[in-house]
């Protein structure tokens, strides 16, 4: 009897110390950014910055999405933030994108903050994305609020999907305008193999890809300075990339 009181003791003292141990962890998980109760994970917003609002996806292109991060995140000469980027996606789940970049998403279509400016990206597959109503109507409803909303690359077809740009200009990947224009009869598809950049009122696309730098380049001027733009390329090397031989 006397050792099944003390086997008892210790299973208690055992059970309490899992109980504290697991106490602490969910501590030290919410002290350092860790998931919490609604298994948020928010990037801070400046108050009175514009907020870039970059959608993020499933086999989302890499460089769709760094390069709009590579020009607006820039600070002006004097080191001043212009602009809140920041990813969105259906929900908060890591995901991967084309070339294999693990993105966690800043916000989801749930908690998203108003956005003036949204970037819509492309896959090398868009039958998921275009079929995915929480996706477009995500799109359909943002752009009610956006100054401009912007497409790259293979991006134009869910800008299709949605219908915000019946009737206005719009470019897509190199070779990819008969099928857009046949999936969306009521866009005006220009022709990609002469244009890079189109801009039809808030509506801005282009080729995608590197040509993703000249869409962010373009409304970058538009929401600063031709001074900063200029700044930010010196930034970004693009003088290089132009004597490049």
């Amino acid at each position: 009897m006397k050792g099944m009181k003390i086997l008892t003791l210790i299973l208690i003292v055992v059970l309490s110390g899992c109980d504290t141990k697991k106490d602490a962890q969910k501590q030290l998980k919410q002290e350092i950014g860790g998931s919490t109760a609604n298994n948020e994970q928010l990037k801070p917003i400046k108050e009175g910055l514009p907020i870039i609002g970059l959608l993020v996806y499933e086999g989302v292109l890499t460089t769709e999405v760094t390069a709009v991060l590579d020009v607006f995140a820039k600070p002006t000469e004097s080191g001043e933030q212009l602009f809140n980027v920041i990813t969105i996606a259906e929900s908060d789940k890591p995901l991967v994108s084309e070339e294999g970049l693990k993105i966690i998403p800043d916000y989801t279509f749930e908690n998203c903050p108003k956005l003036k400016v949204l970037m819509v990206p492309s896959a090398y597959d868009m039958h998921a994305q275009v079929n995915n109503s929480k996706i477009v109507n995500f799109i359909k409803e943002r752009n009610n609020e956006t100054e401009y909303t912007v497409s790259n690359c293979a991006g134009a077809h869910l800008i299709g999907a949605s219908g915000i740009a019946d009737g206005k200009k719009i470019v897509t990947w190199v070779g990819g305008g008969k099928e857009l224009q046949k999936n969306y009869p009521n866009l005006l598809v220009q022709d990609d193999s002469l244009i890079s950049y189109v801009e039809d009122g808030k509506f801005i696309s282009s080729n995608g890809n590197l040509a993703t730098y000249i869409s962010s380049l373009e409304l970058l001027e538009k929401l600063t300075s031709e001074k900063h733009r200029a700044f930010v390329e010196s930034y970004l090397y693009i003088d290089r990339l132009r004597d490049w031989e």
